[in-house]
């Protein structure tokens, strides 16, 4: 069990909904629970000097850091990658800055995977799937479906959340809750916003 696993990542759902940005220098995300009450923020944070150079530059070389925190403002985790030229590696860190894990994506035509590690870099789960229709389907290391991430769902947050930048991430009810779950579920809310930087 991690020291460090807020509650945040105790829930098995989030509804994911994309706060427009006029400029698109940079991206903001808000977290809901079933009820339709917030519960978290995902935030880019981006420099003056690479806002200056996404005028120039395709945005997928840049490196990027994203922060989720929650409705106090407290970080909970955040998704680090460098300066690349094709796809890399992302660092996940938890929320005393500590690295708990990795993404790495591979892609074919539309259909992206990001394959999940341990802090040890041994890979603990895989997304895939289609992100044309936006459905994907979250594994564990043994094949076994855990979760999924899609635009569909029913319930009583369903009349907050009725267009195409808004998602949903159901993680299984029985899958543990530790340090595993904490990377898988930083990696499933944040796919939109890492698949954007990777256009």
């Amino acid at each position: 069990m991690s020291v460090f696993f807020p509650e945040f990542f105790e829930s098995n759902e989030y509804f994911i909904d994309e706060k427009v940005n006029f400029f698109k220098f940079h991206n903001v995300y808000k977290i809901y629970d079933p009820m339709g009450l917030q519960v978290g923020t995902v935030t880019q944070h981006v420099s003056s000097w690479h806002k200056f150079l996404r005028l120039f530059l395709k945005k997928a070389m840049f490196p990027f850091h994203l922060a989720l925190t929650d409705t106090n403002e407290r970080v909970l985790a955040g998704i680090h990658r460098g300066w690349t030229f094709w796809l890399s590696k992302i660092t996940i860190k938890d929320g005393n800055d500590v690295v708990c894990g990795y993404i790495k994506q591979k892609f074919r035509f539309l259909k992206p995977r990001f394959l999940i590690f341990d802090a040890n870099e041994n890979q603990i789960a895989e997304i895939n799937g289609d992100w044309k229709s936006w459905n994907f389907k979250i594994t564990d290391q043994n094949g076994n479906q855990i979760g999924t991430i899609n635009k569909k769902w029913a319930g009583l947050a369903k009349e907050f959340f009725t267009d195409a930048d808004k998602y949903y991430v159901s993680i299984a009810p029985e899958y543990a809750e530790d340090q595993n779950k904490m990377n898988i579920v930083v990696t499933a809310i944040t796919i939109d916003m890492v698949l954007k930087e990777s256009k």
